[in-house]
């Protein structure tokens, strides 16, 4: 992984998580974001050093510096790197607009595990979703 990476933990096995995933990487032509799909059977949290249960709770975001960020706040930091988001990452941090998104985003996360999954389609090692 580049130092200068944000490494943006995501369940690819949630139709609308994998949908918005899919949009920033398409906006990420400059290799700013790796995106770990957390959904996978290779994918080992304790490896990556997050705590298993709450990986699957809500967005994670690893910077550079290893610092970790979670929630909305983790949307904020993959805004901070896209190209065109900027703005809407300064809007976010205001305060009233933040605690907004921030009760926003735990009413998304509680229903999220009740959300139809994706199926896999697995053969000869290798899966499409």
């Amino acid at each position: 992984m580049s130092t200068s990476q944000v490494t943006v933990y995501f369940d690819g096995a949630c139709h609308l998580c994998s949908r918005e995933i899919e949009h920033y990487r398409q906006k990420d032509r400059e290799g700013k974001l790796r995106f770990v799909d957390i959904s996978l059977s290779e994918f080992s949290a304790e490896t990556e050093g997050l705590d298993p249960v709450r990986v699957q709770q809500v967005m994670h975001v690893r910077l550079p510096d290893g610092v970790l960020v979670t929630g909305v706040d983790a949307f904020v930091e993959i805004w901070k790197v896209l190209p065109g988001f900027a703005g809407l990452a300064k809007m976010a941090k205001l305060p009233g607009i933040h605690l907004g998104l921030r009760v926003g985003y735990q009413g998304f996360a509680a229903i999220r595990p009740l959300l139809p999954r994706r199926k896999r389609e697995c053969a000869d090692g290798g899966c499409a979703v």
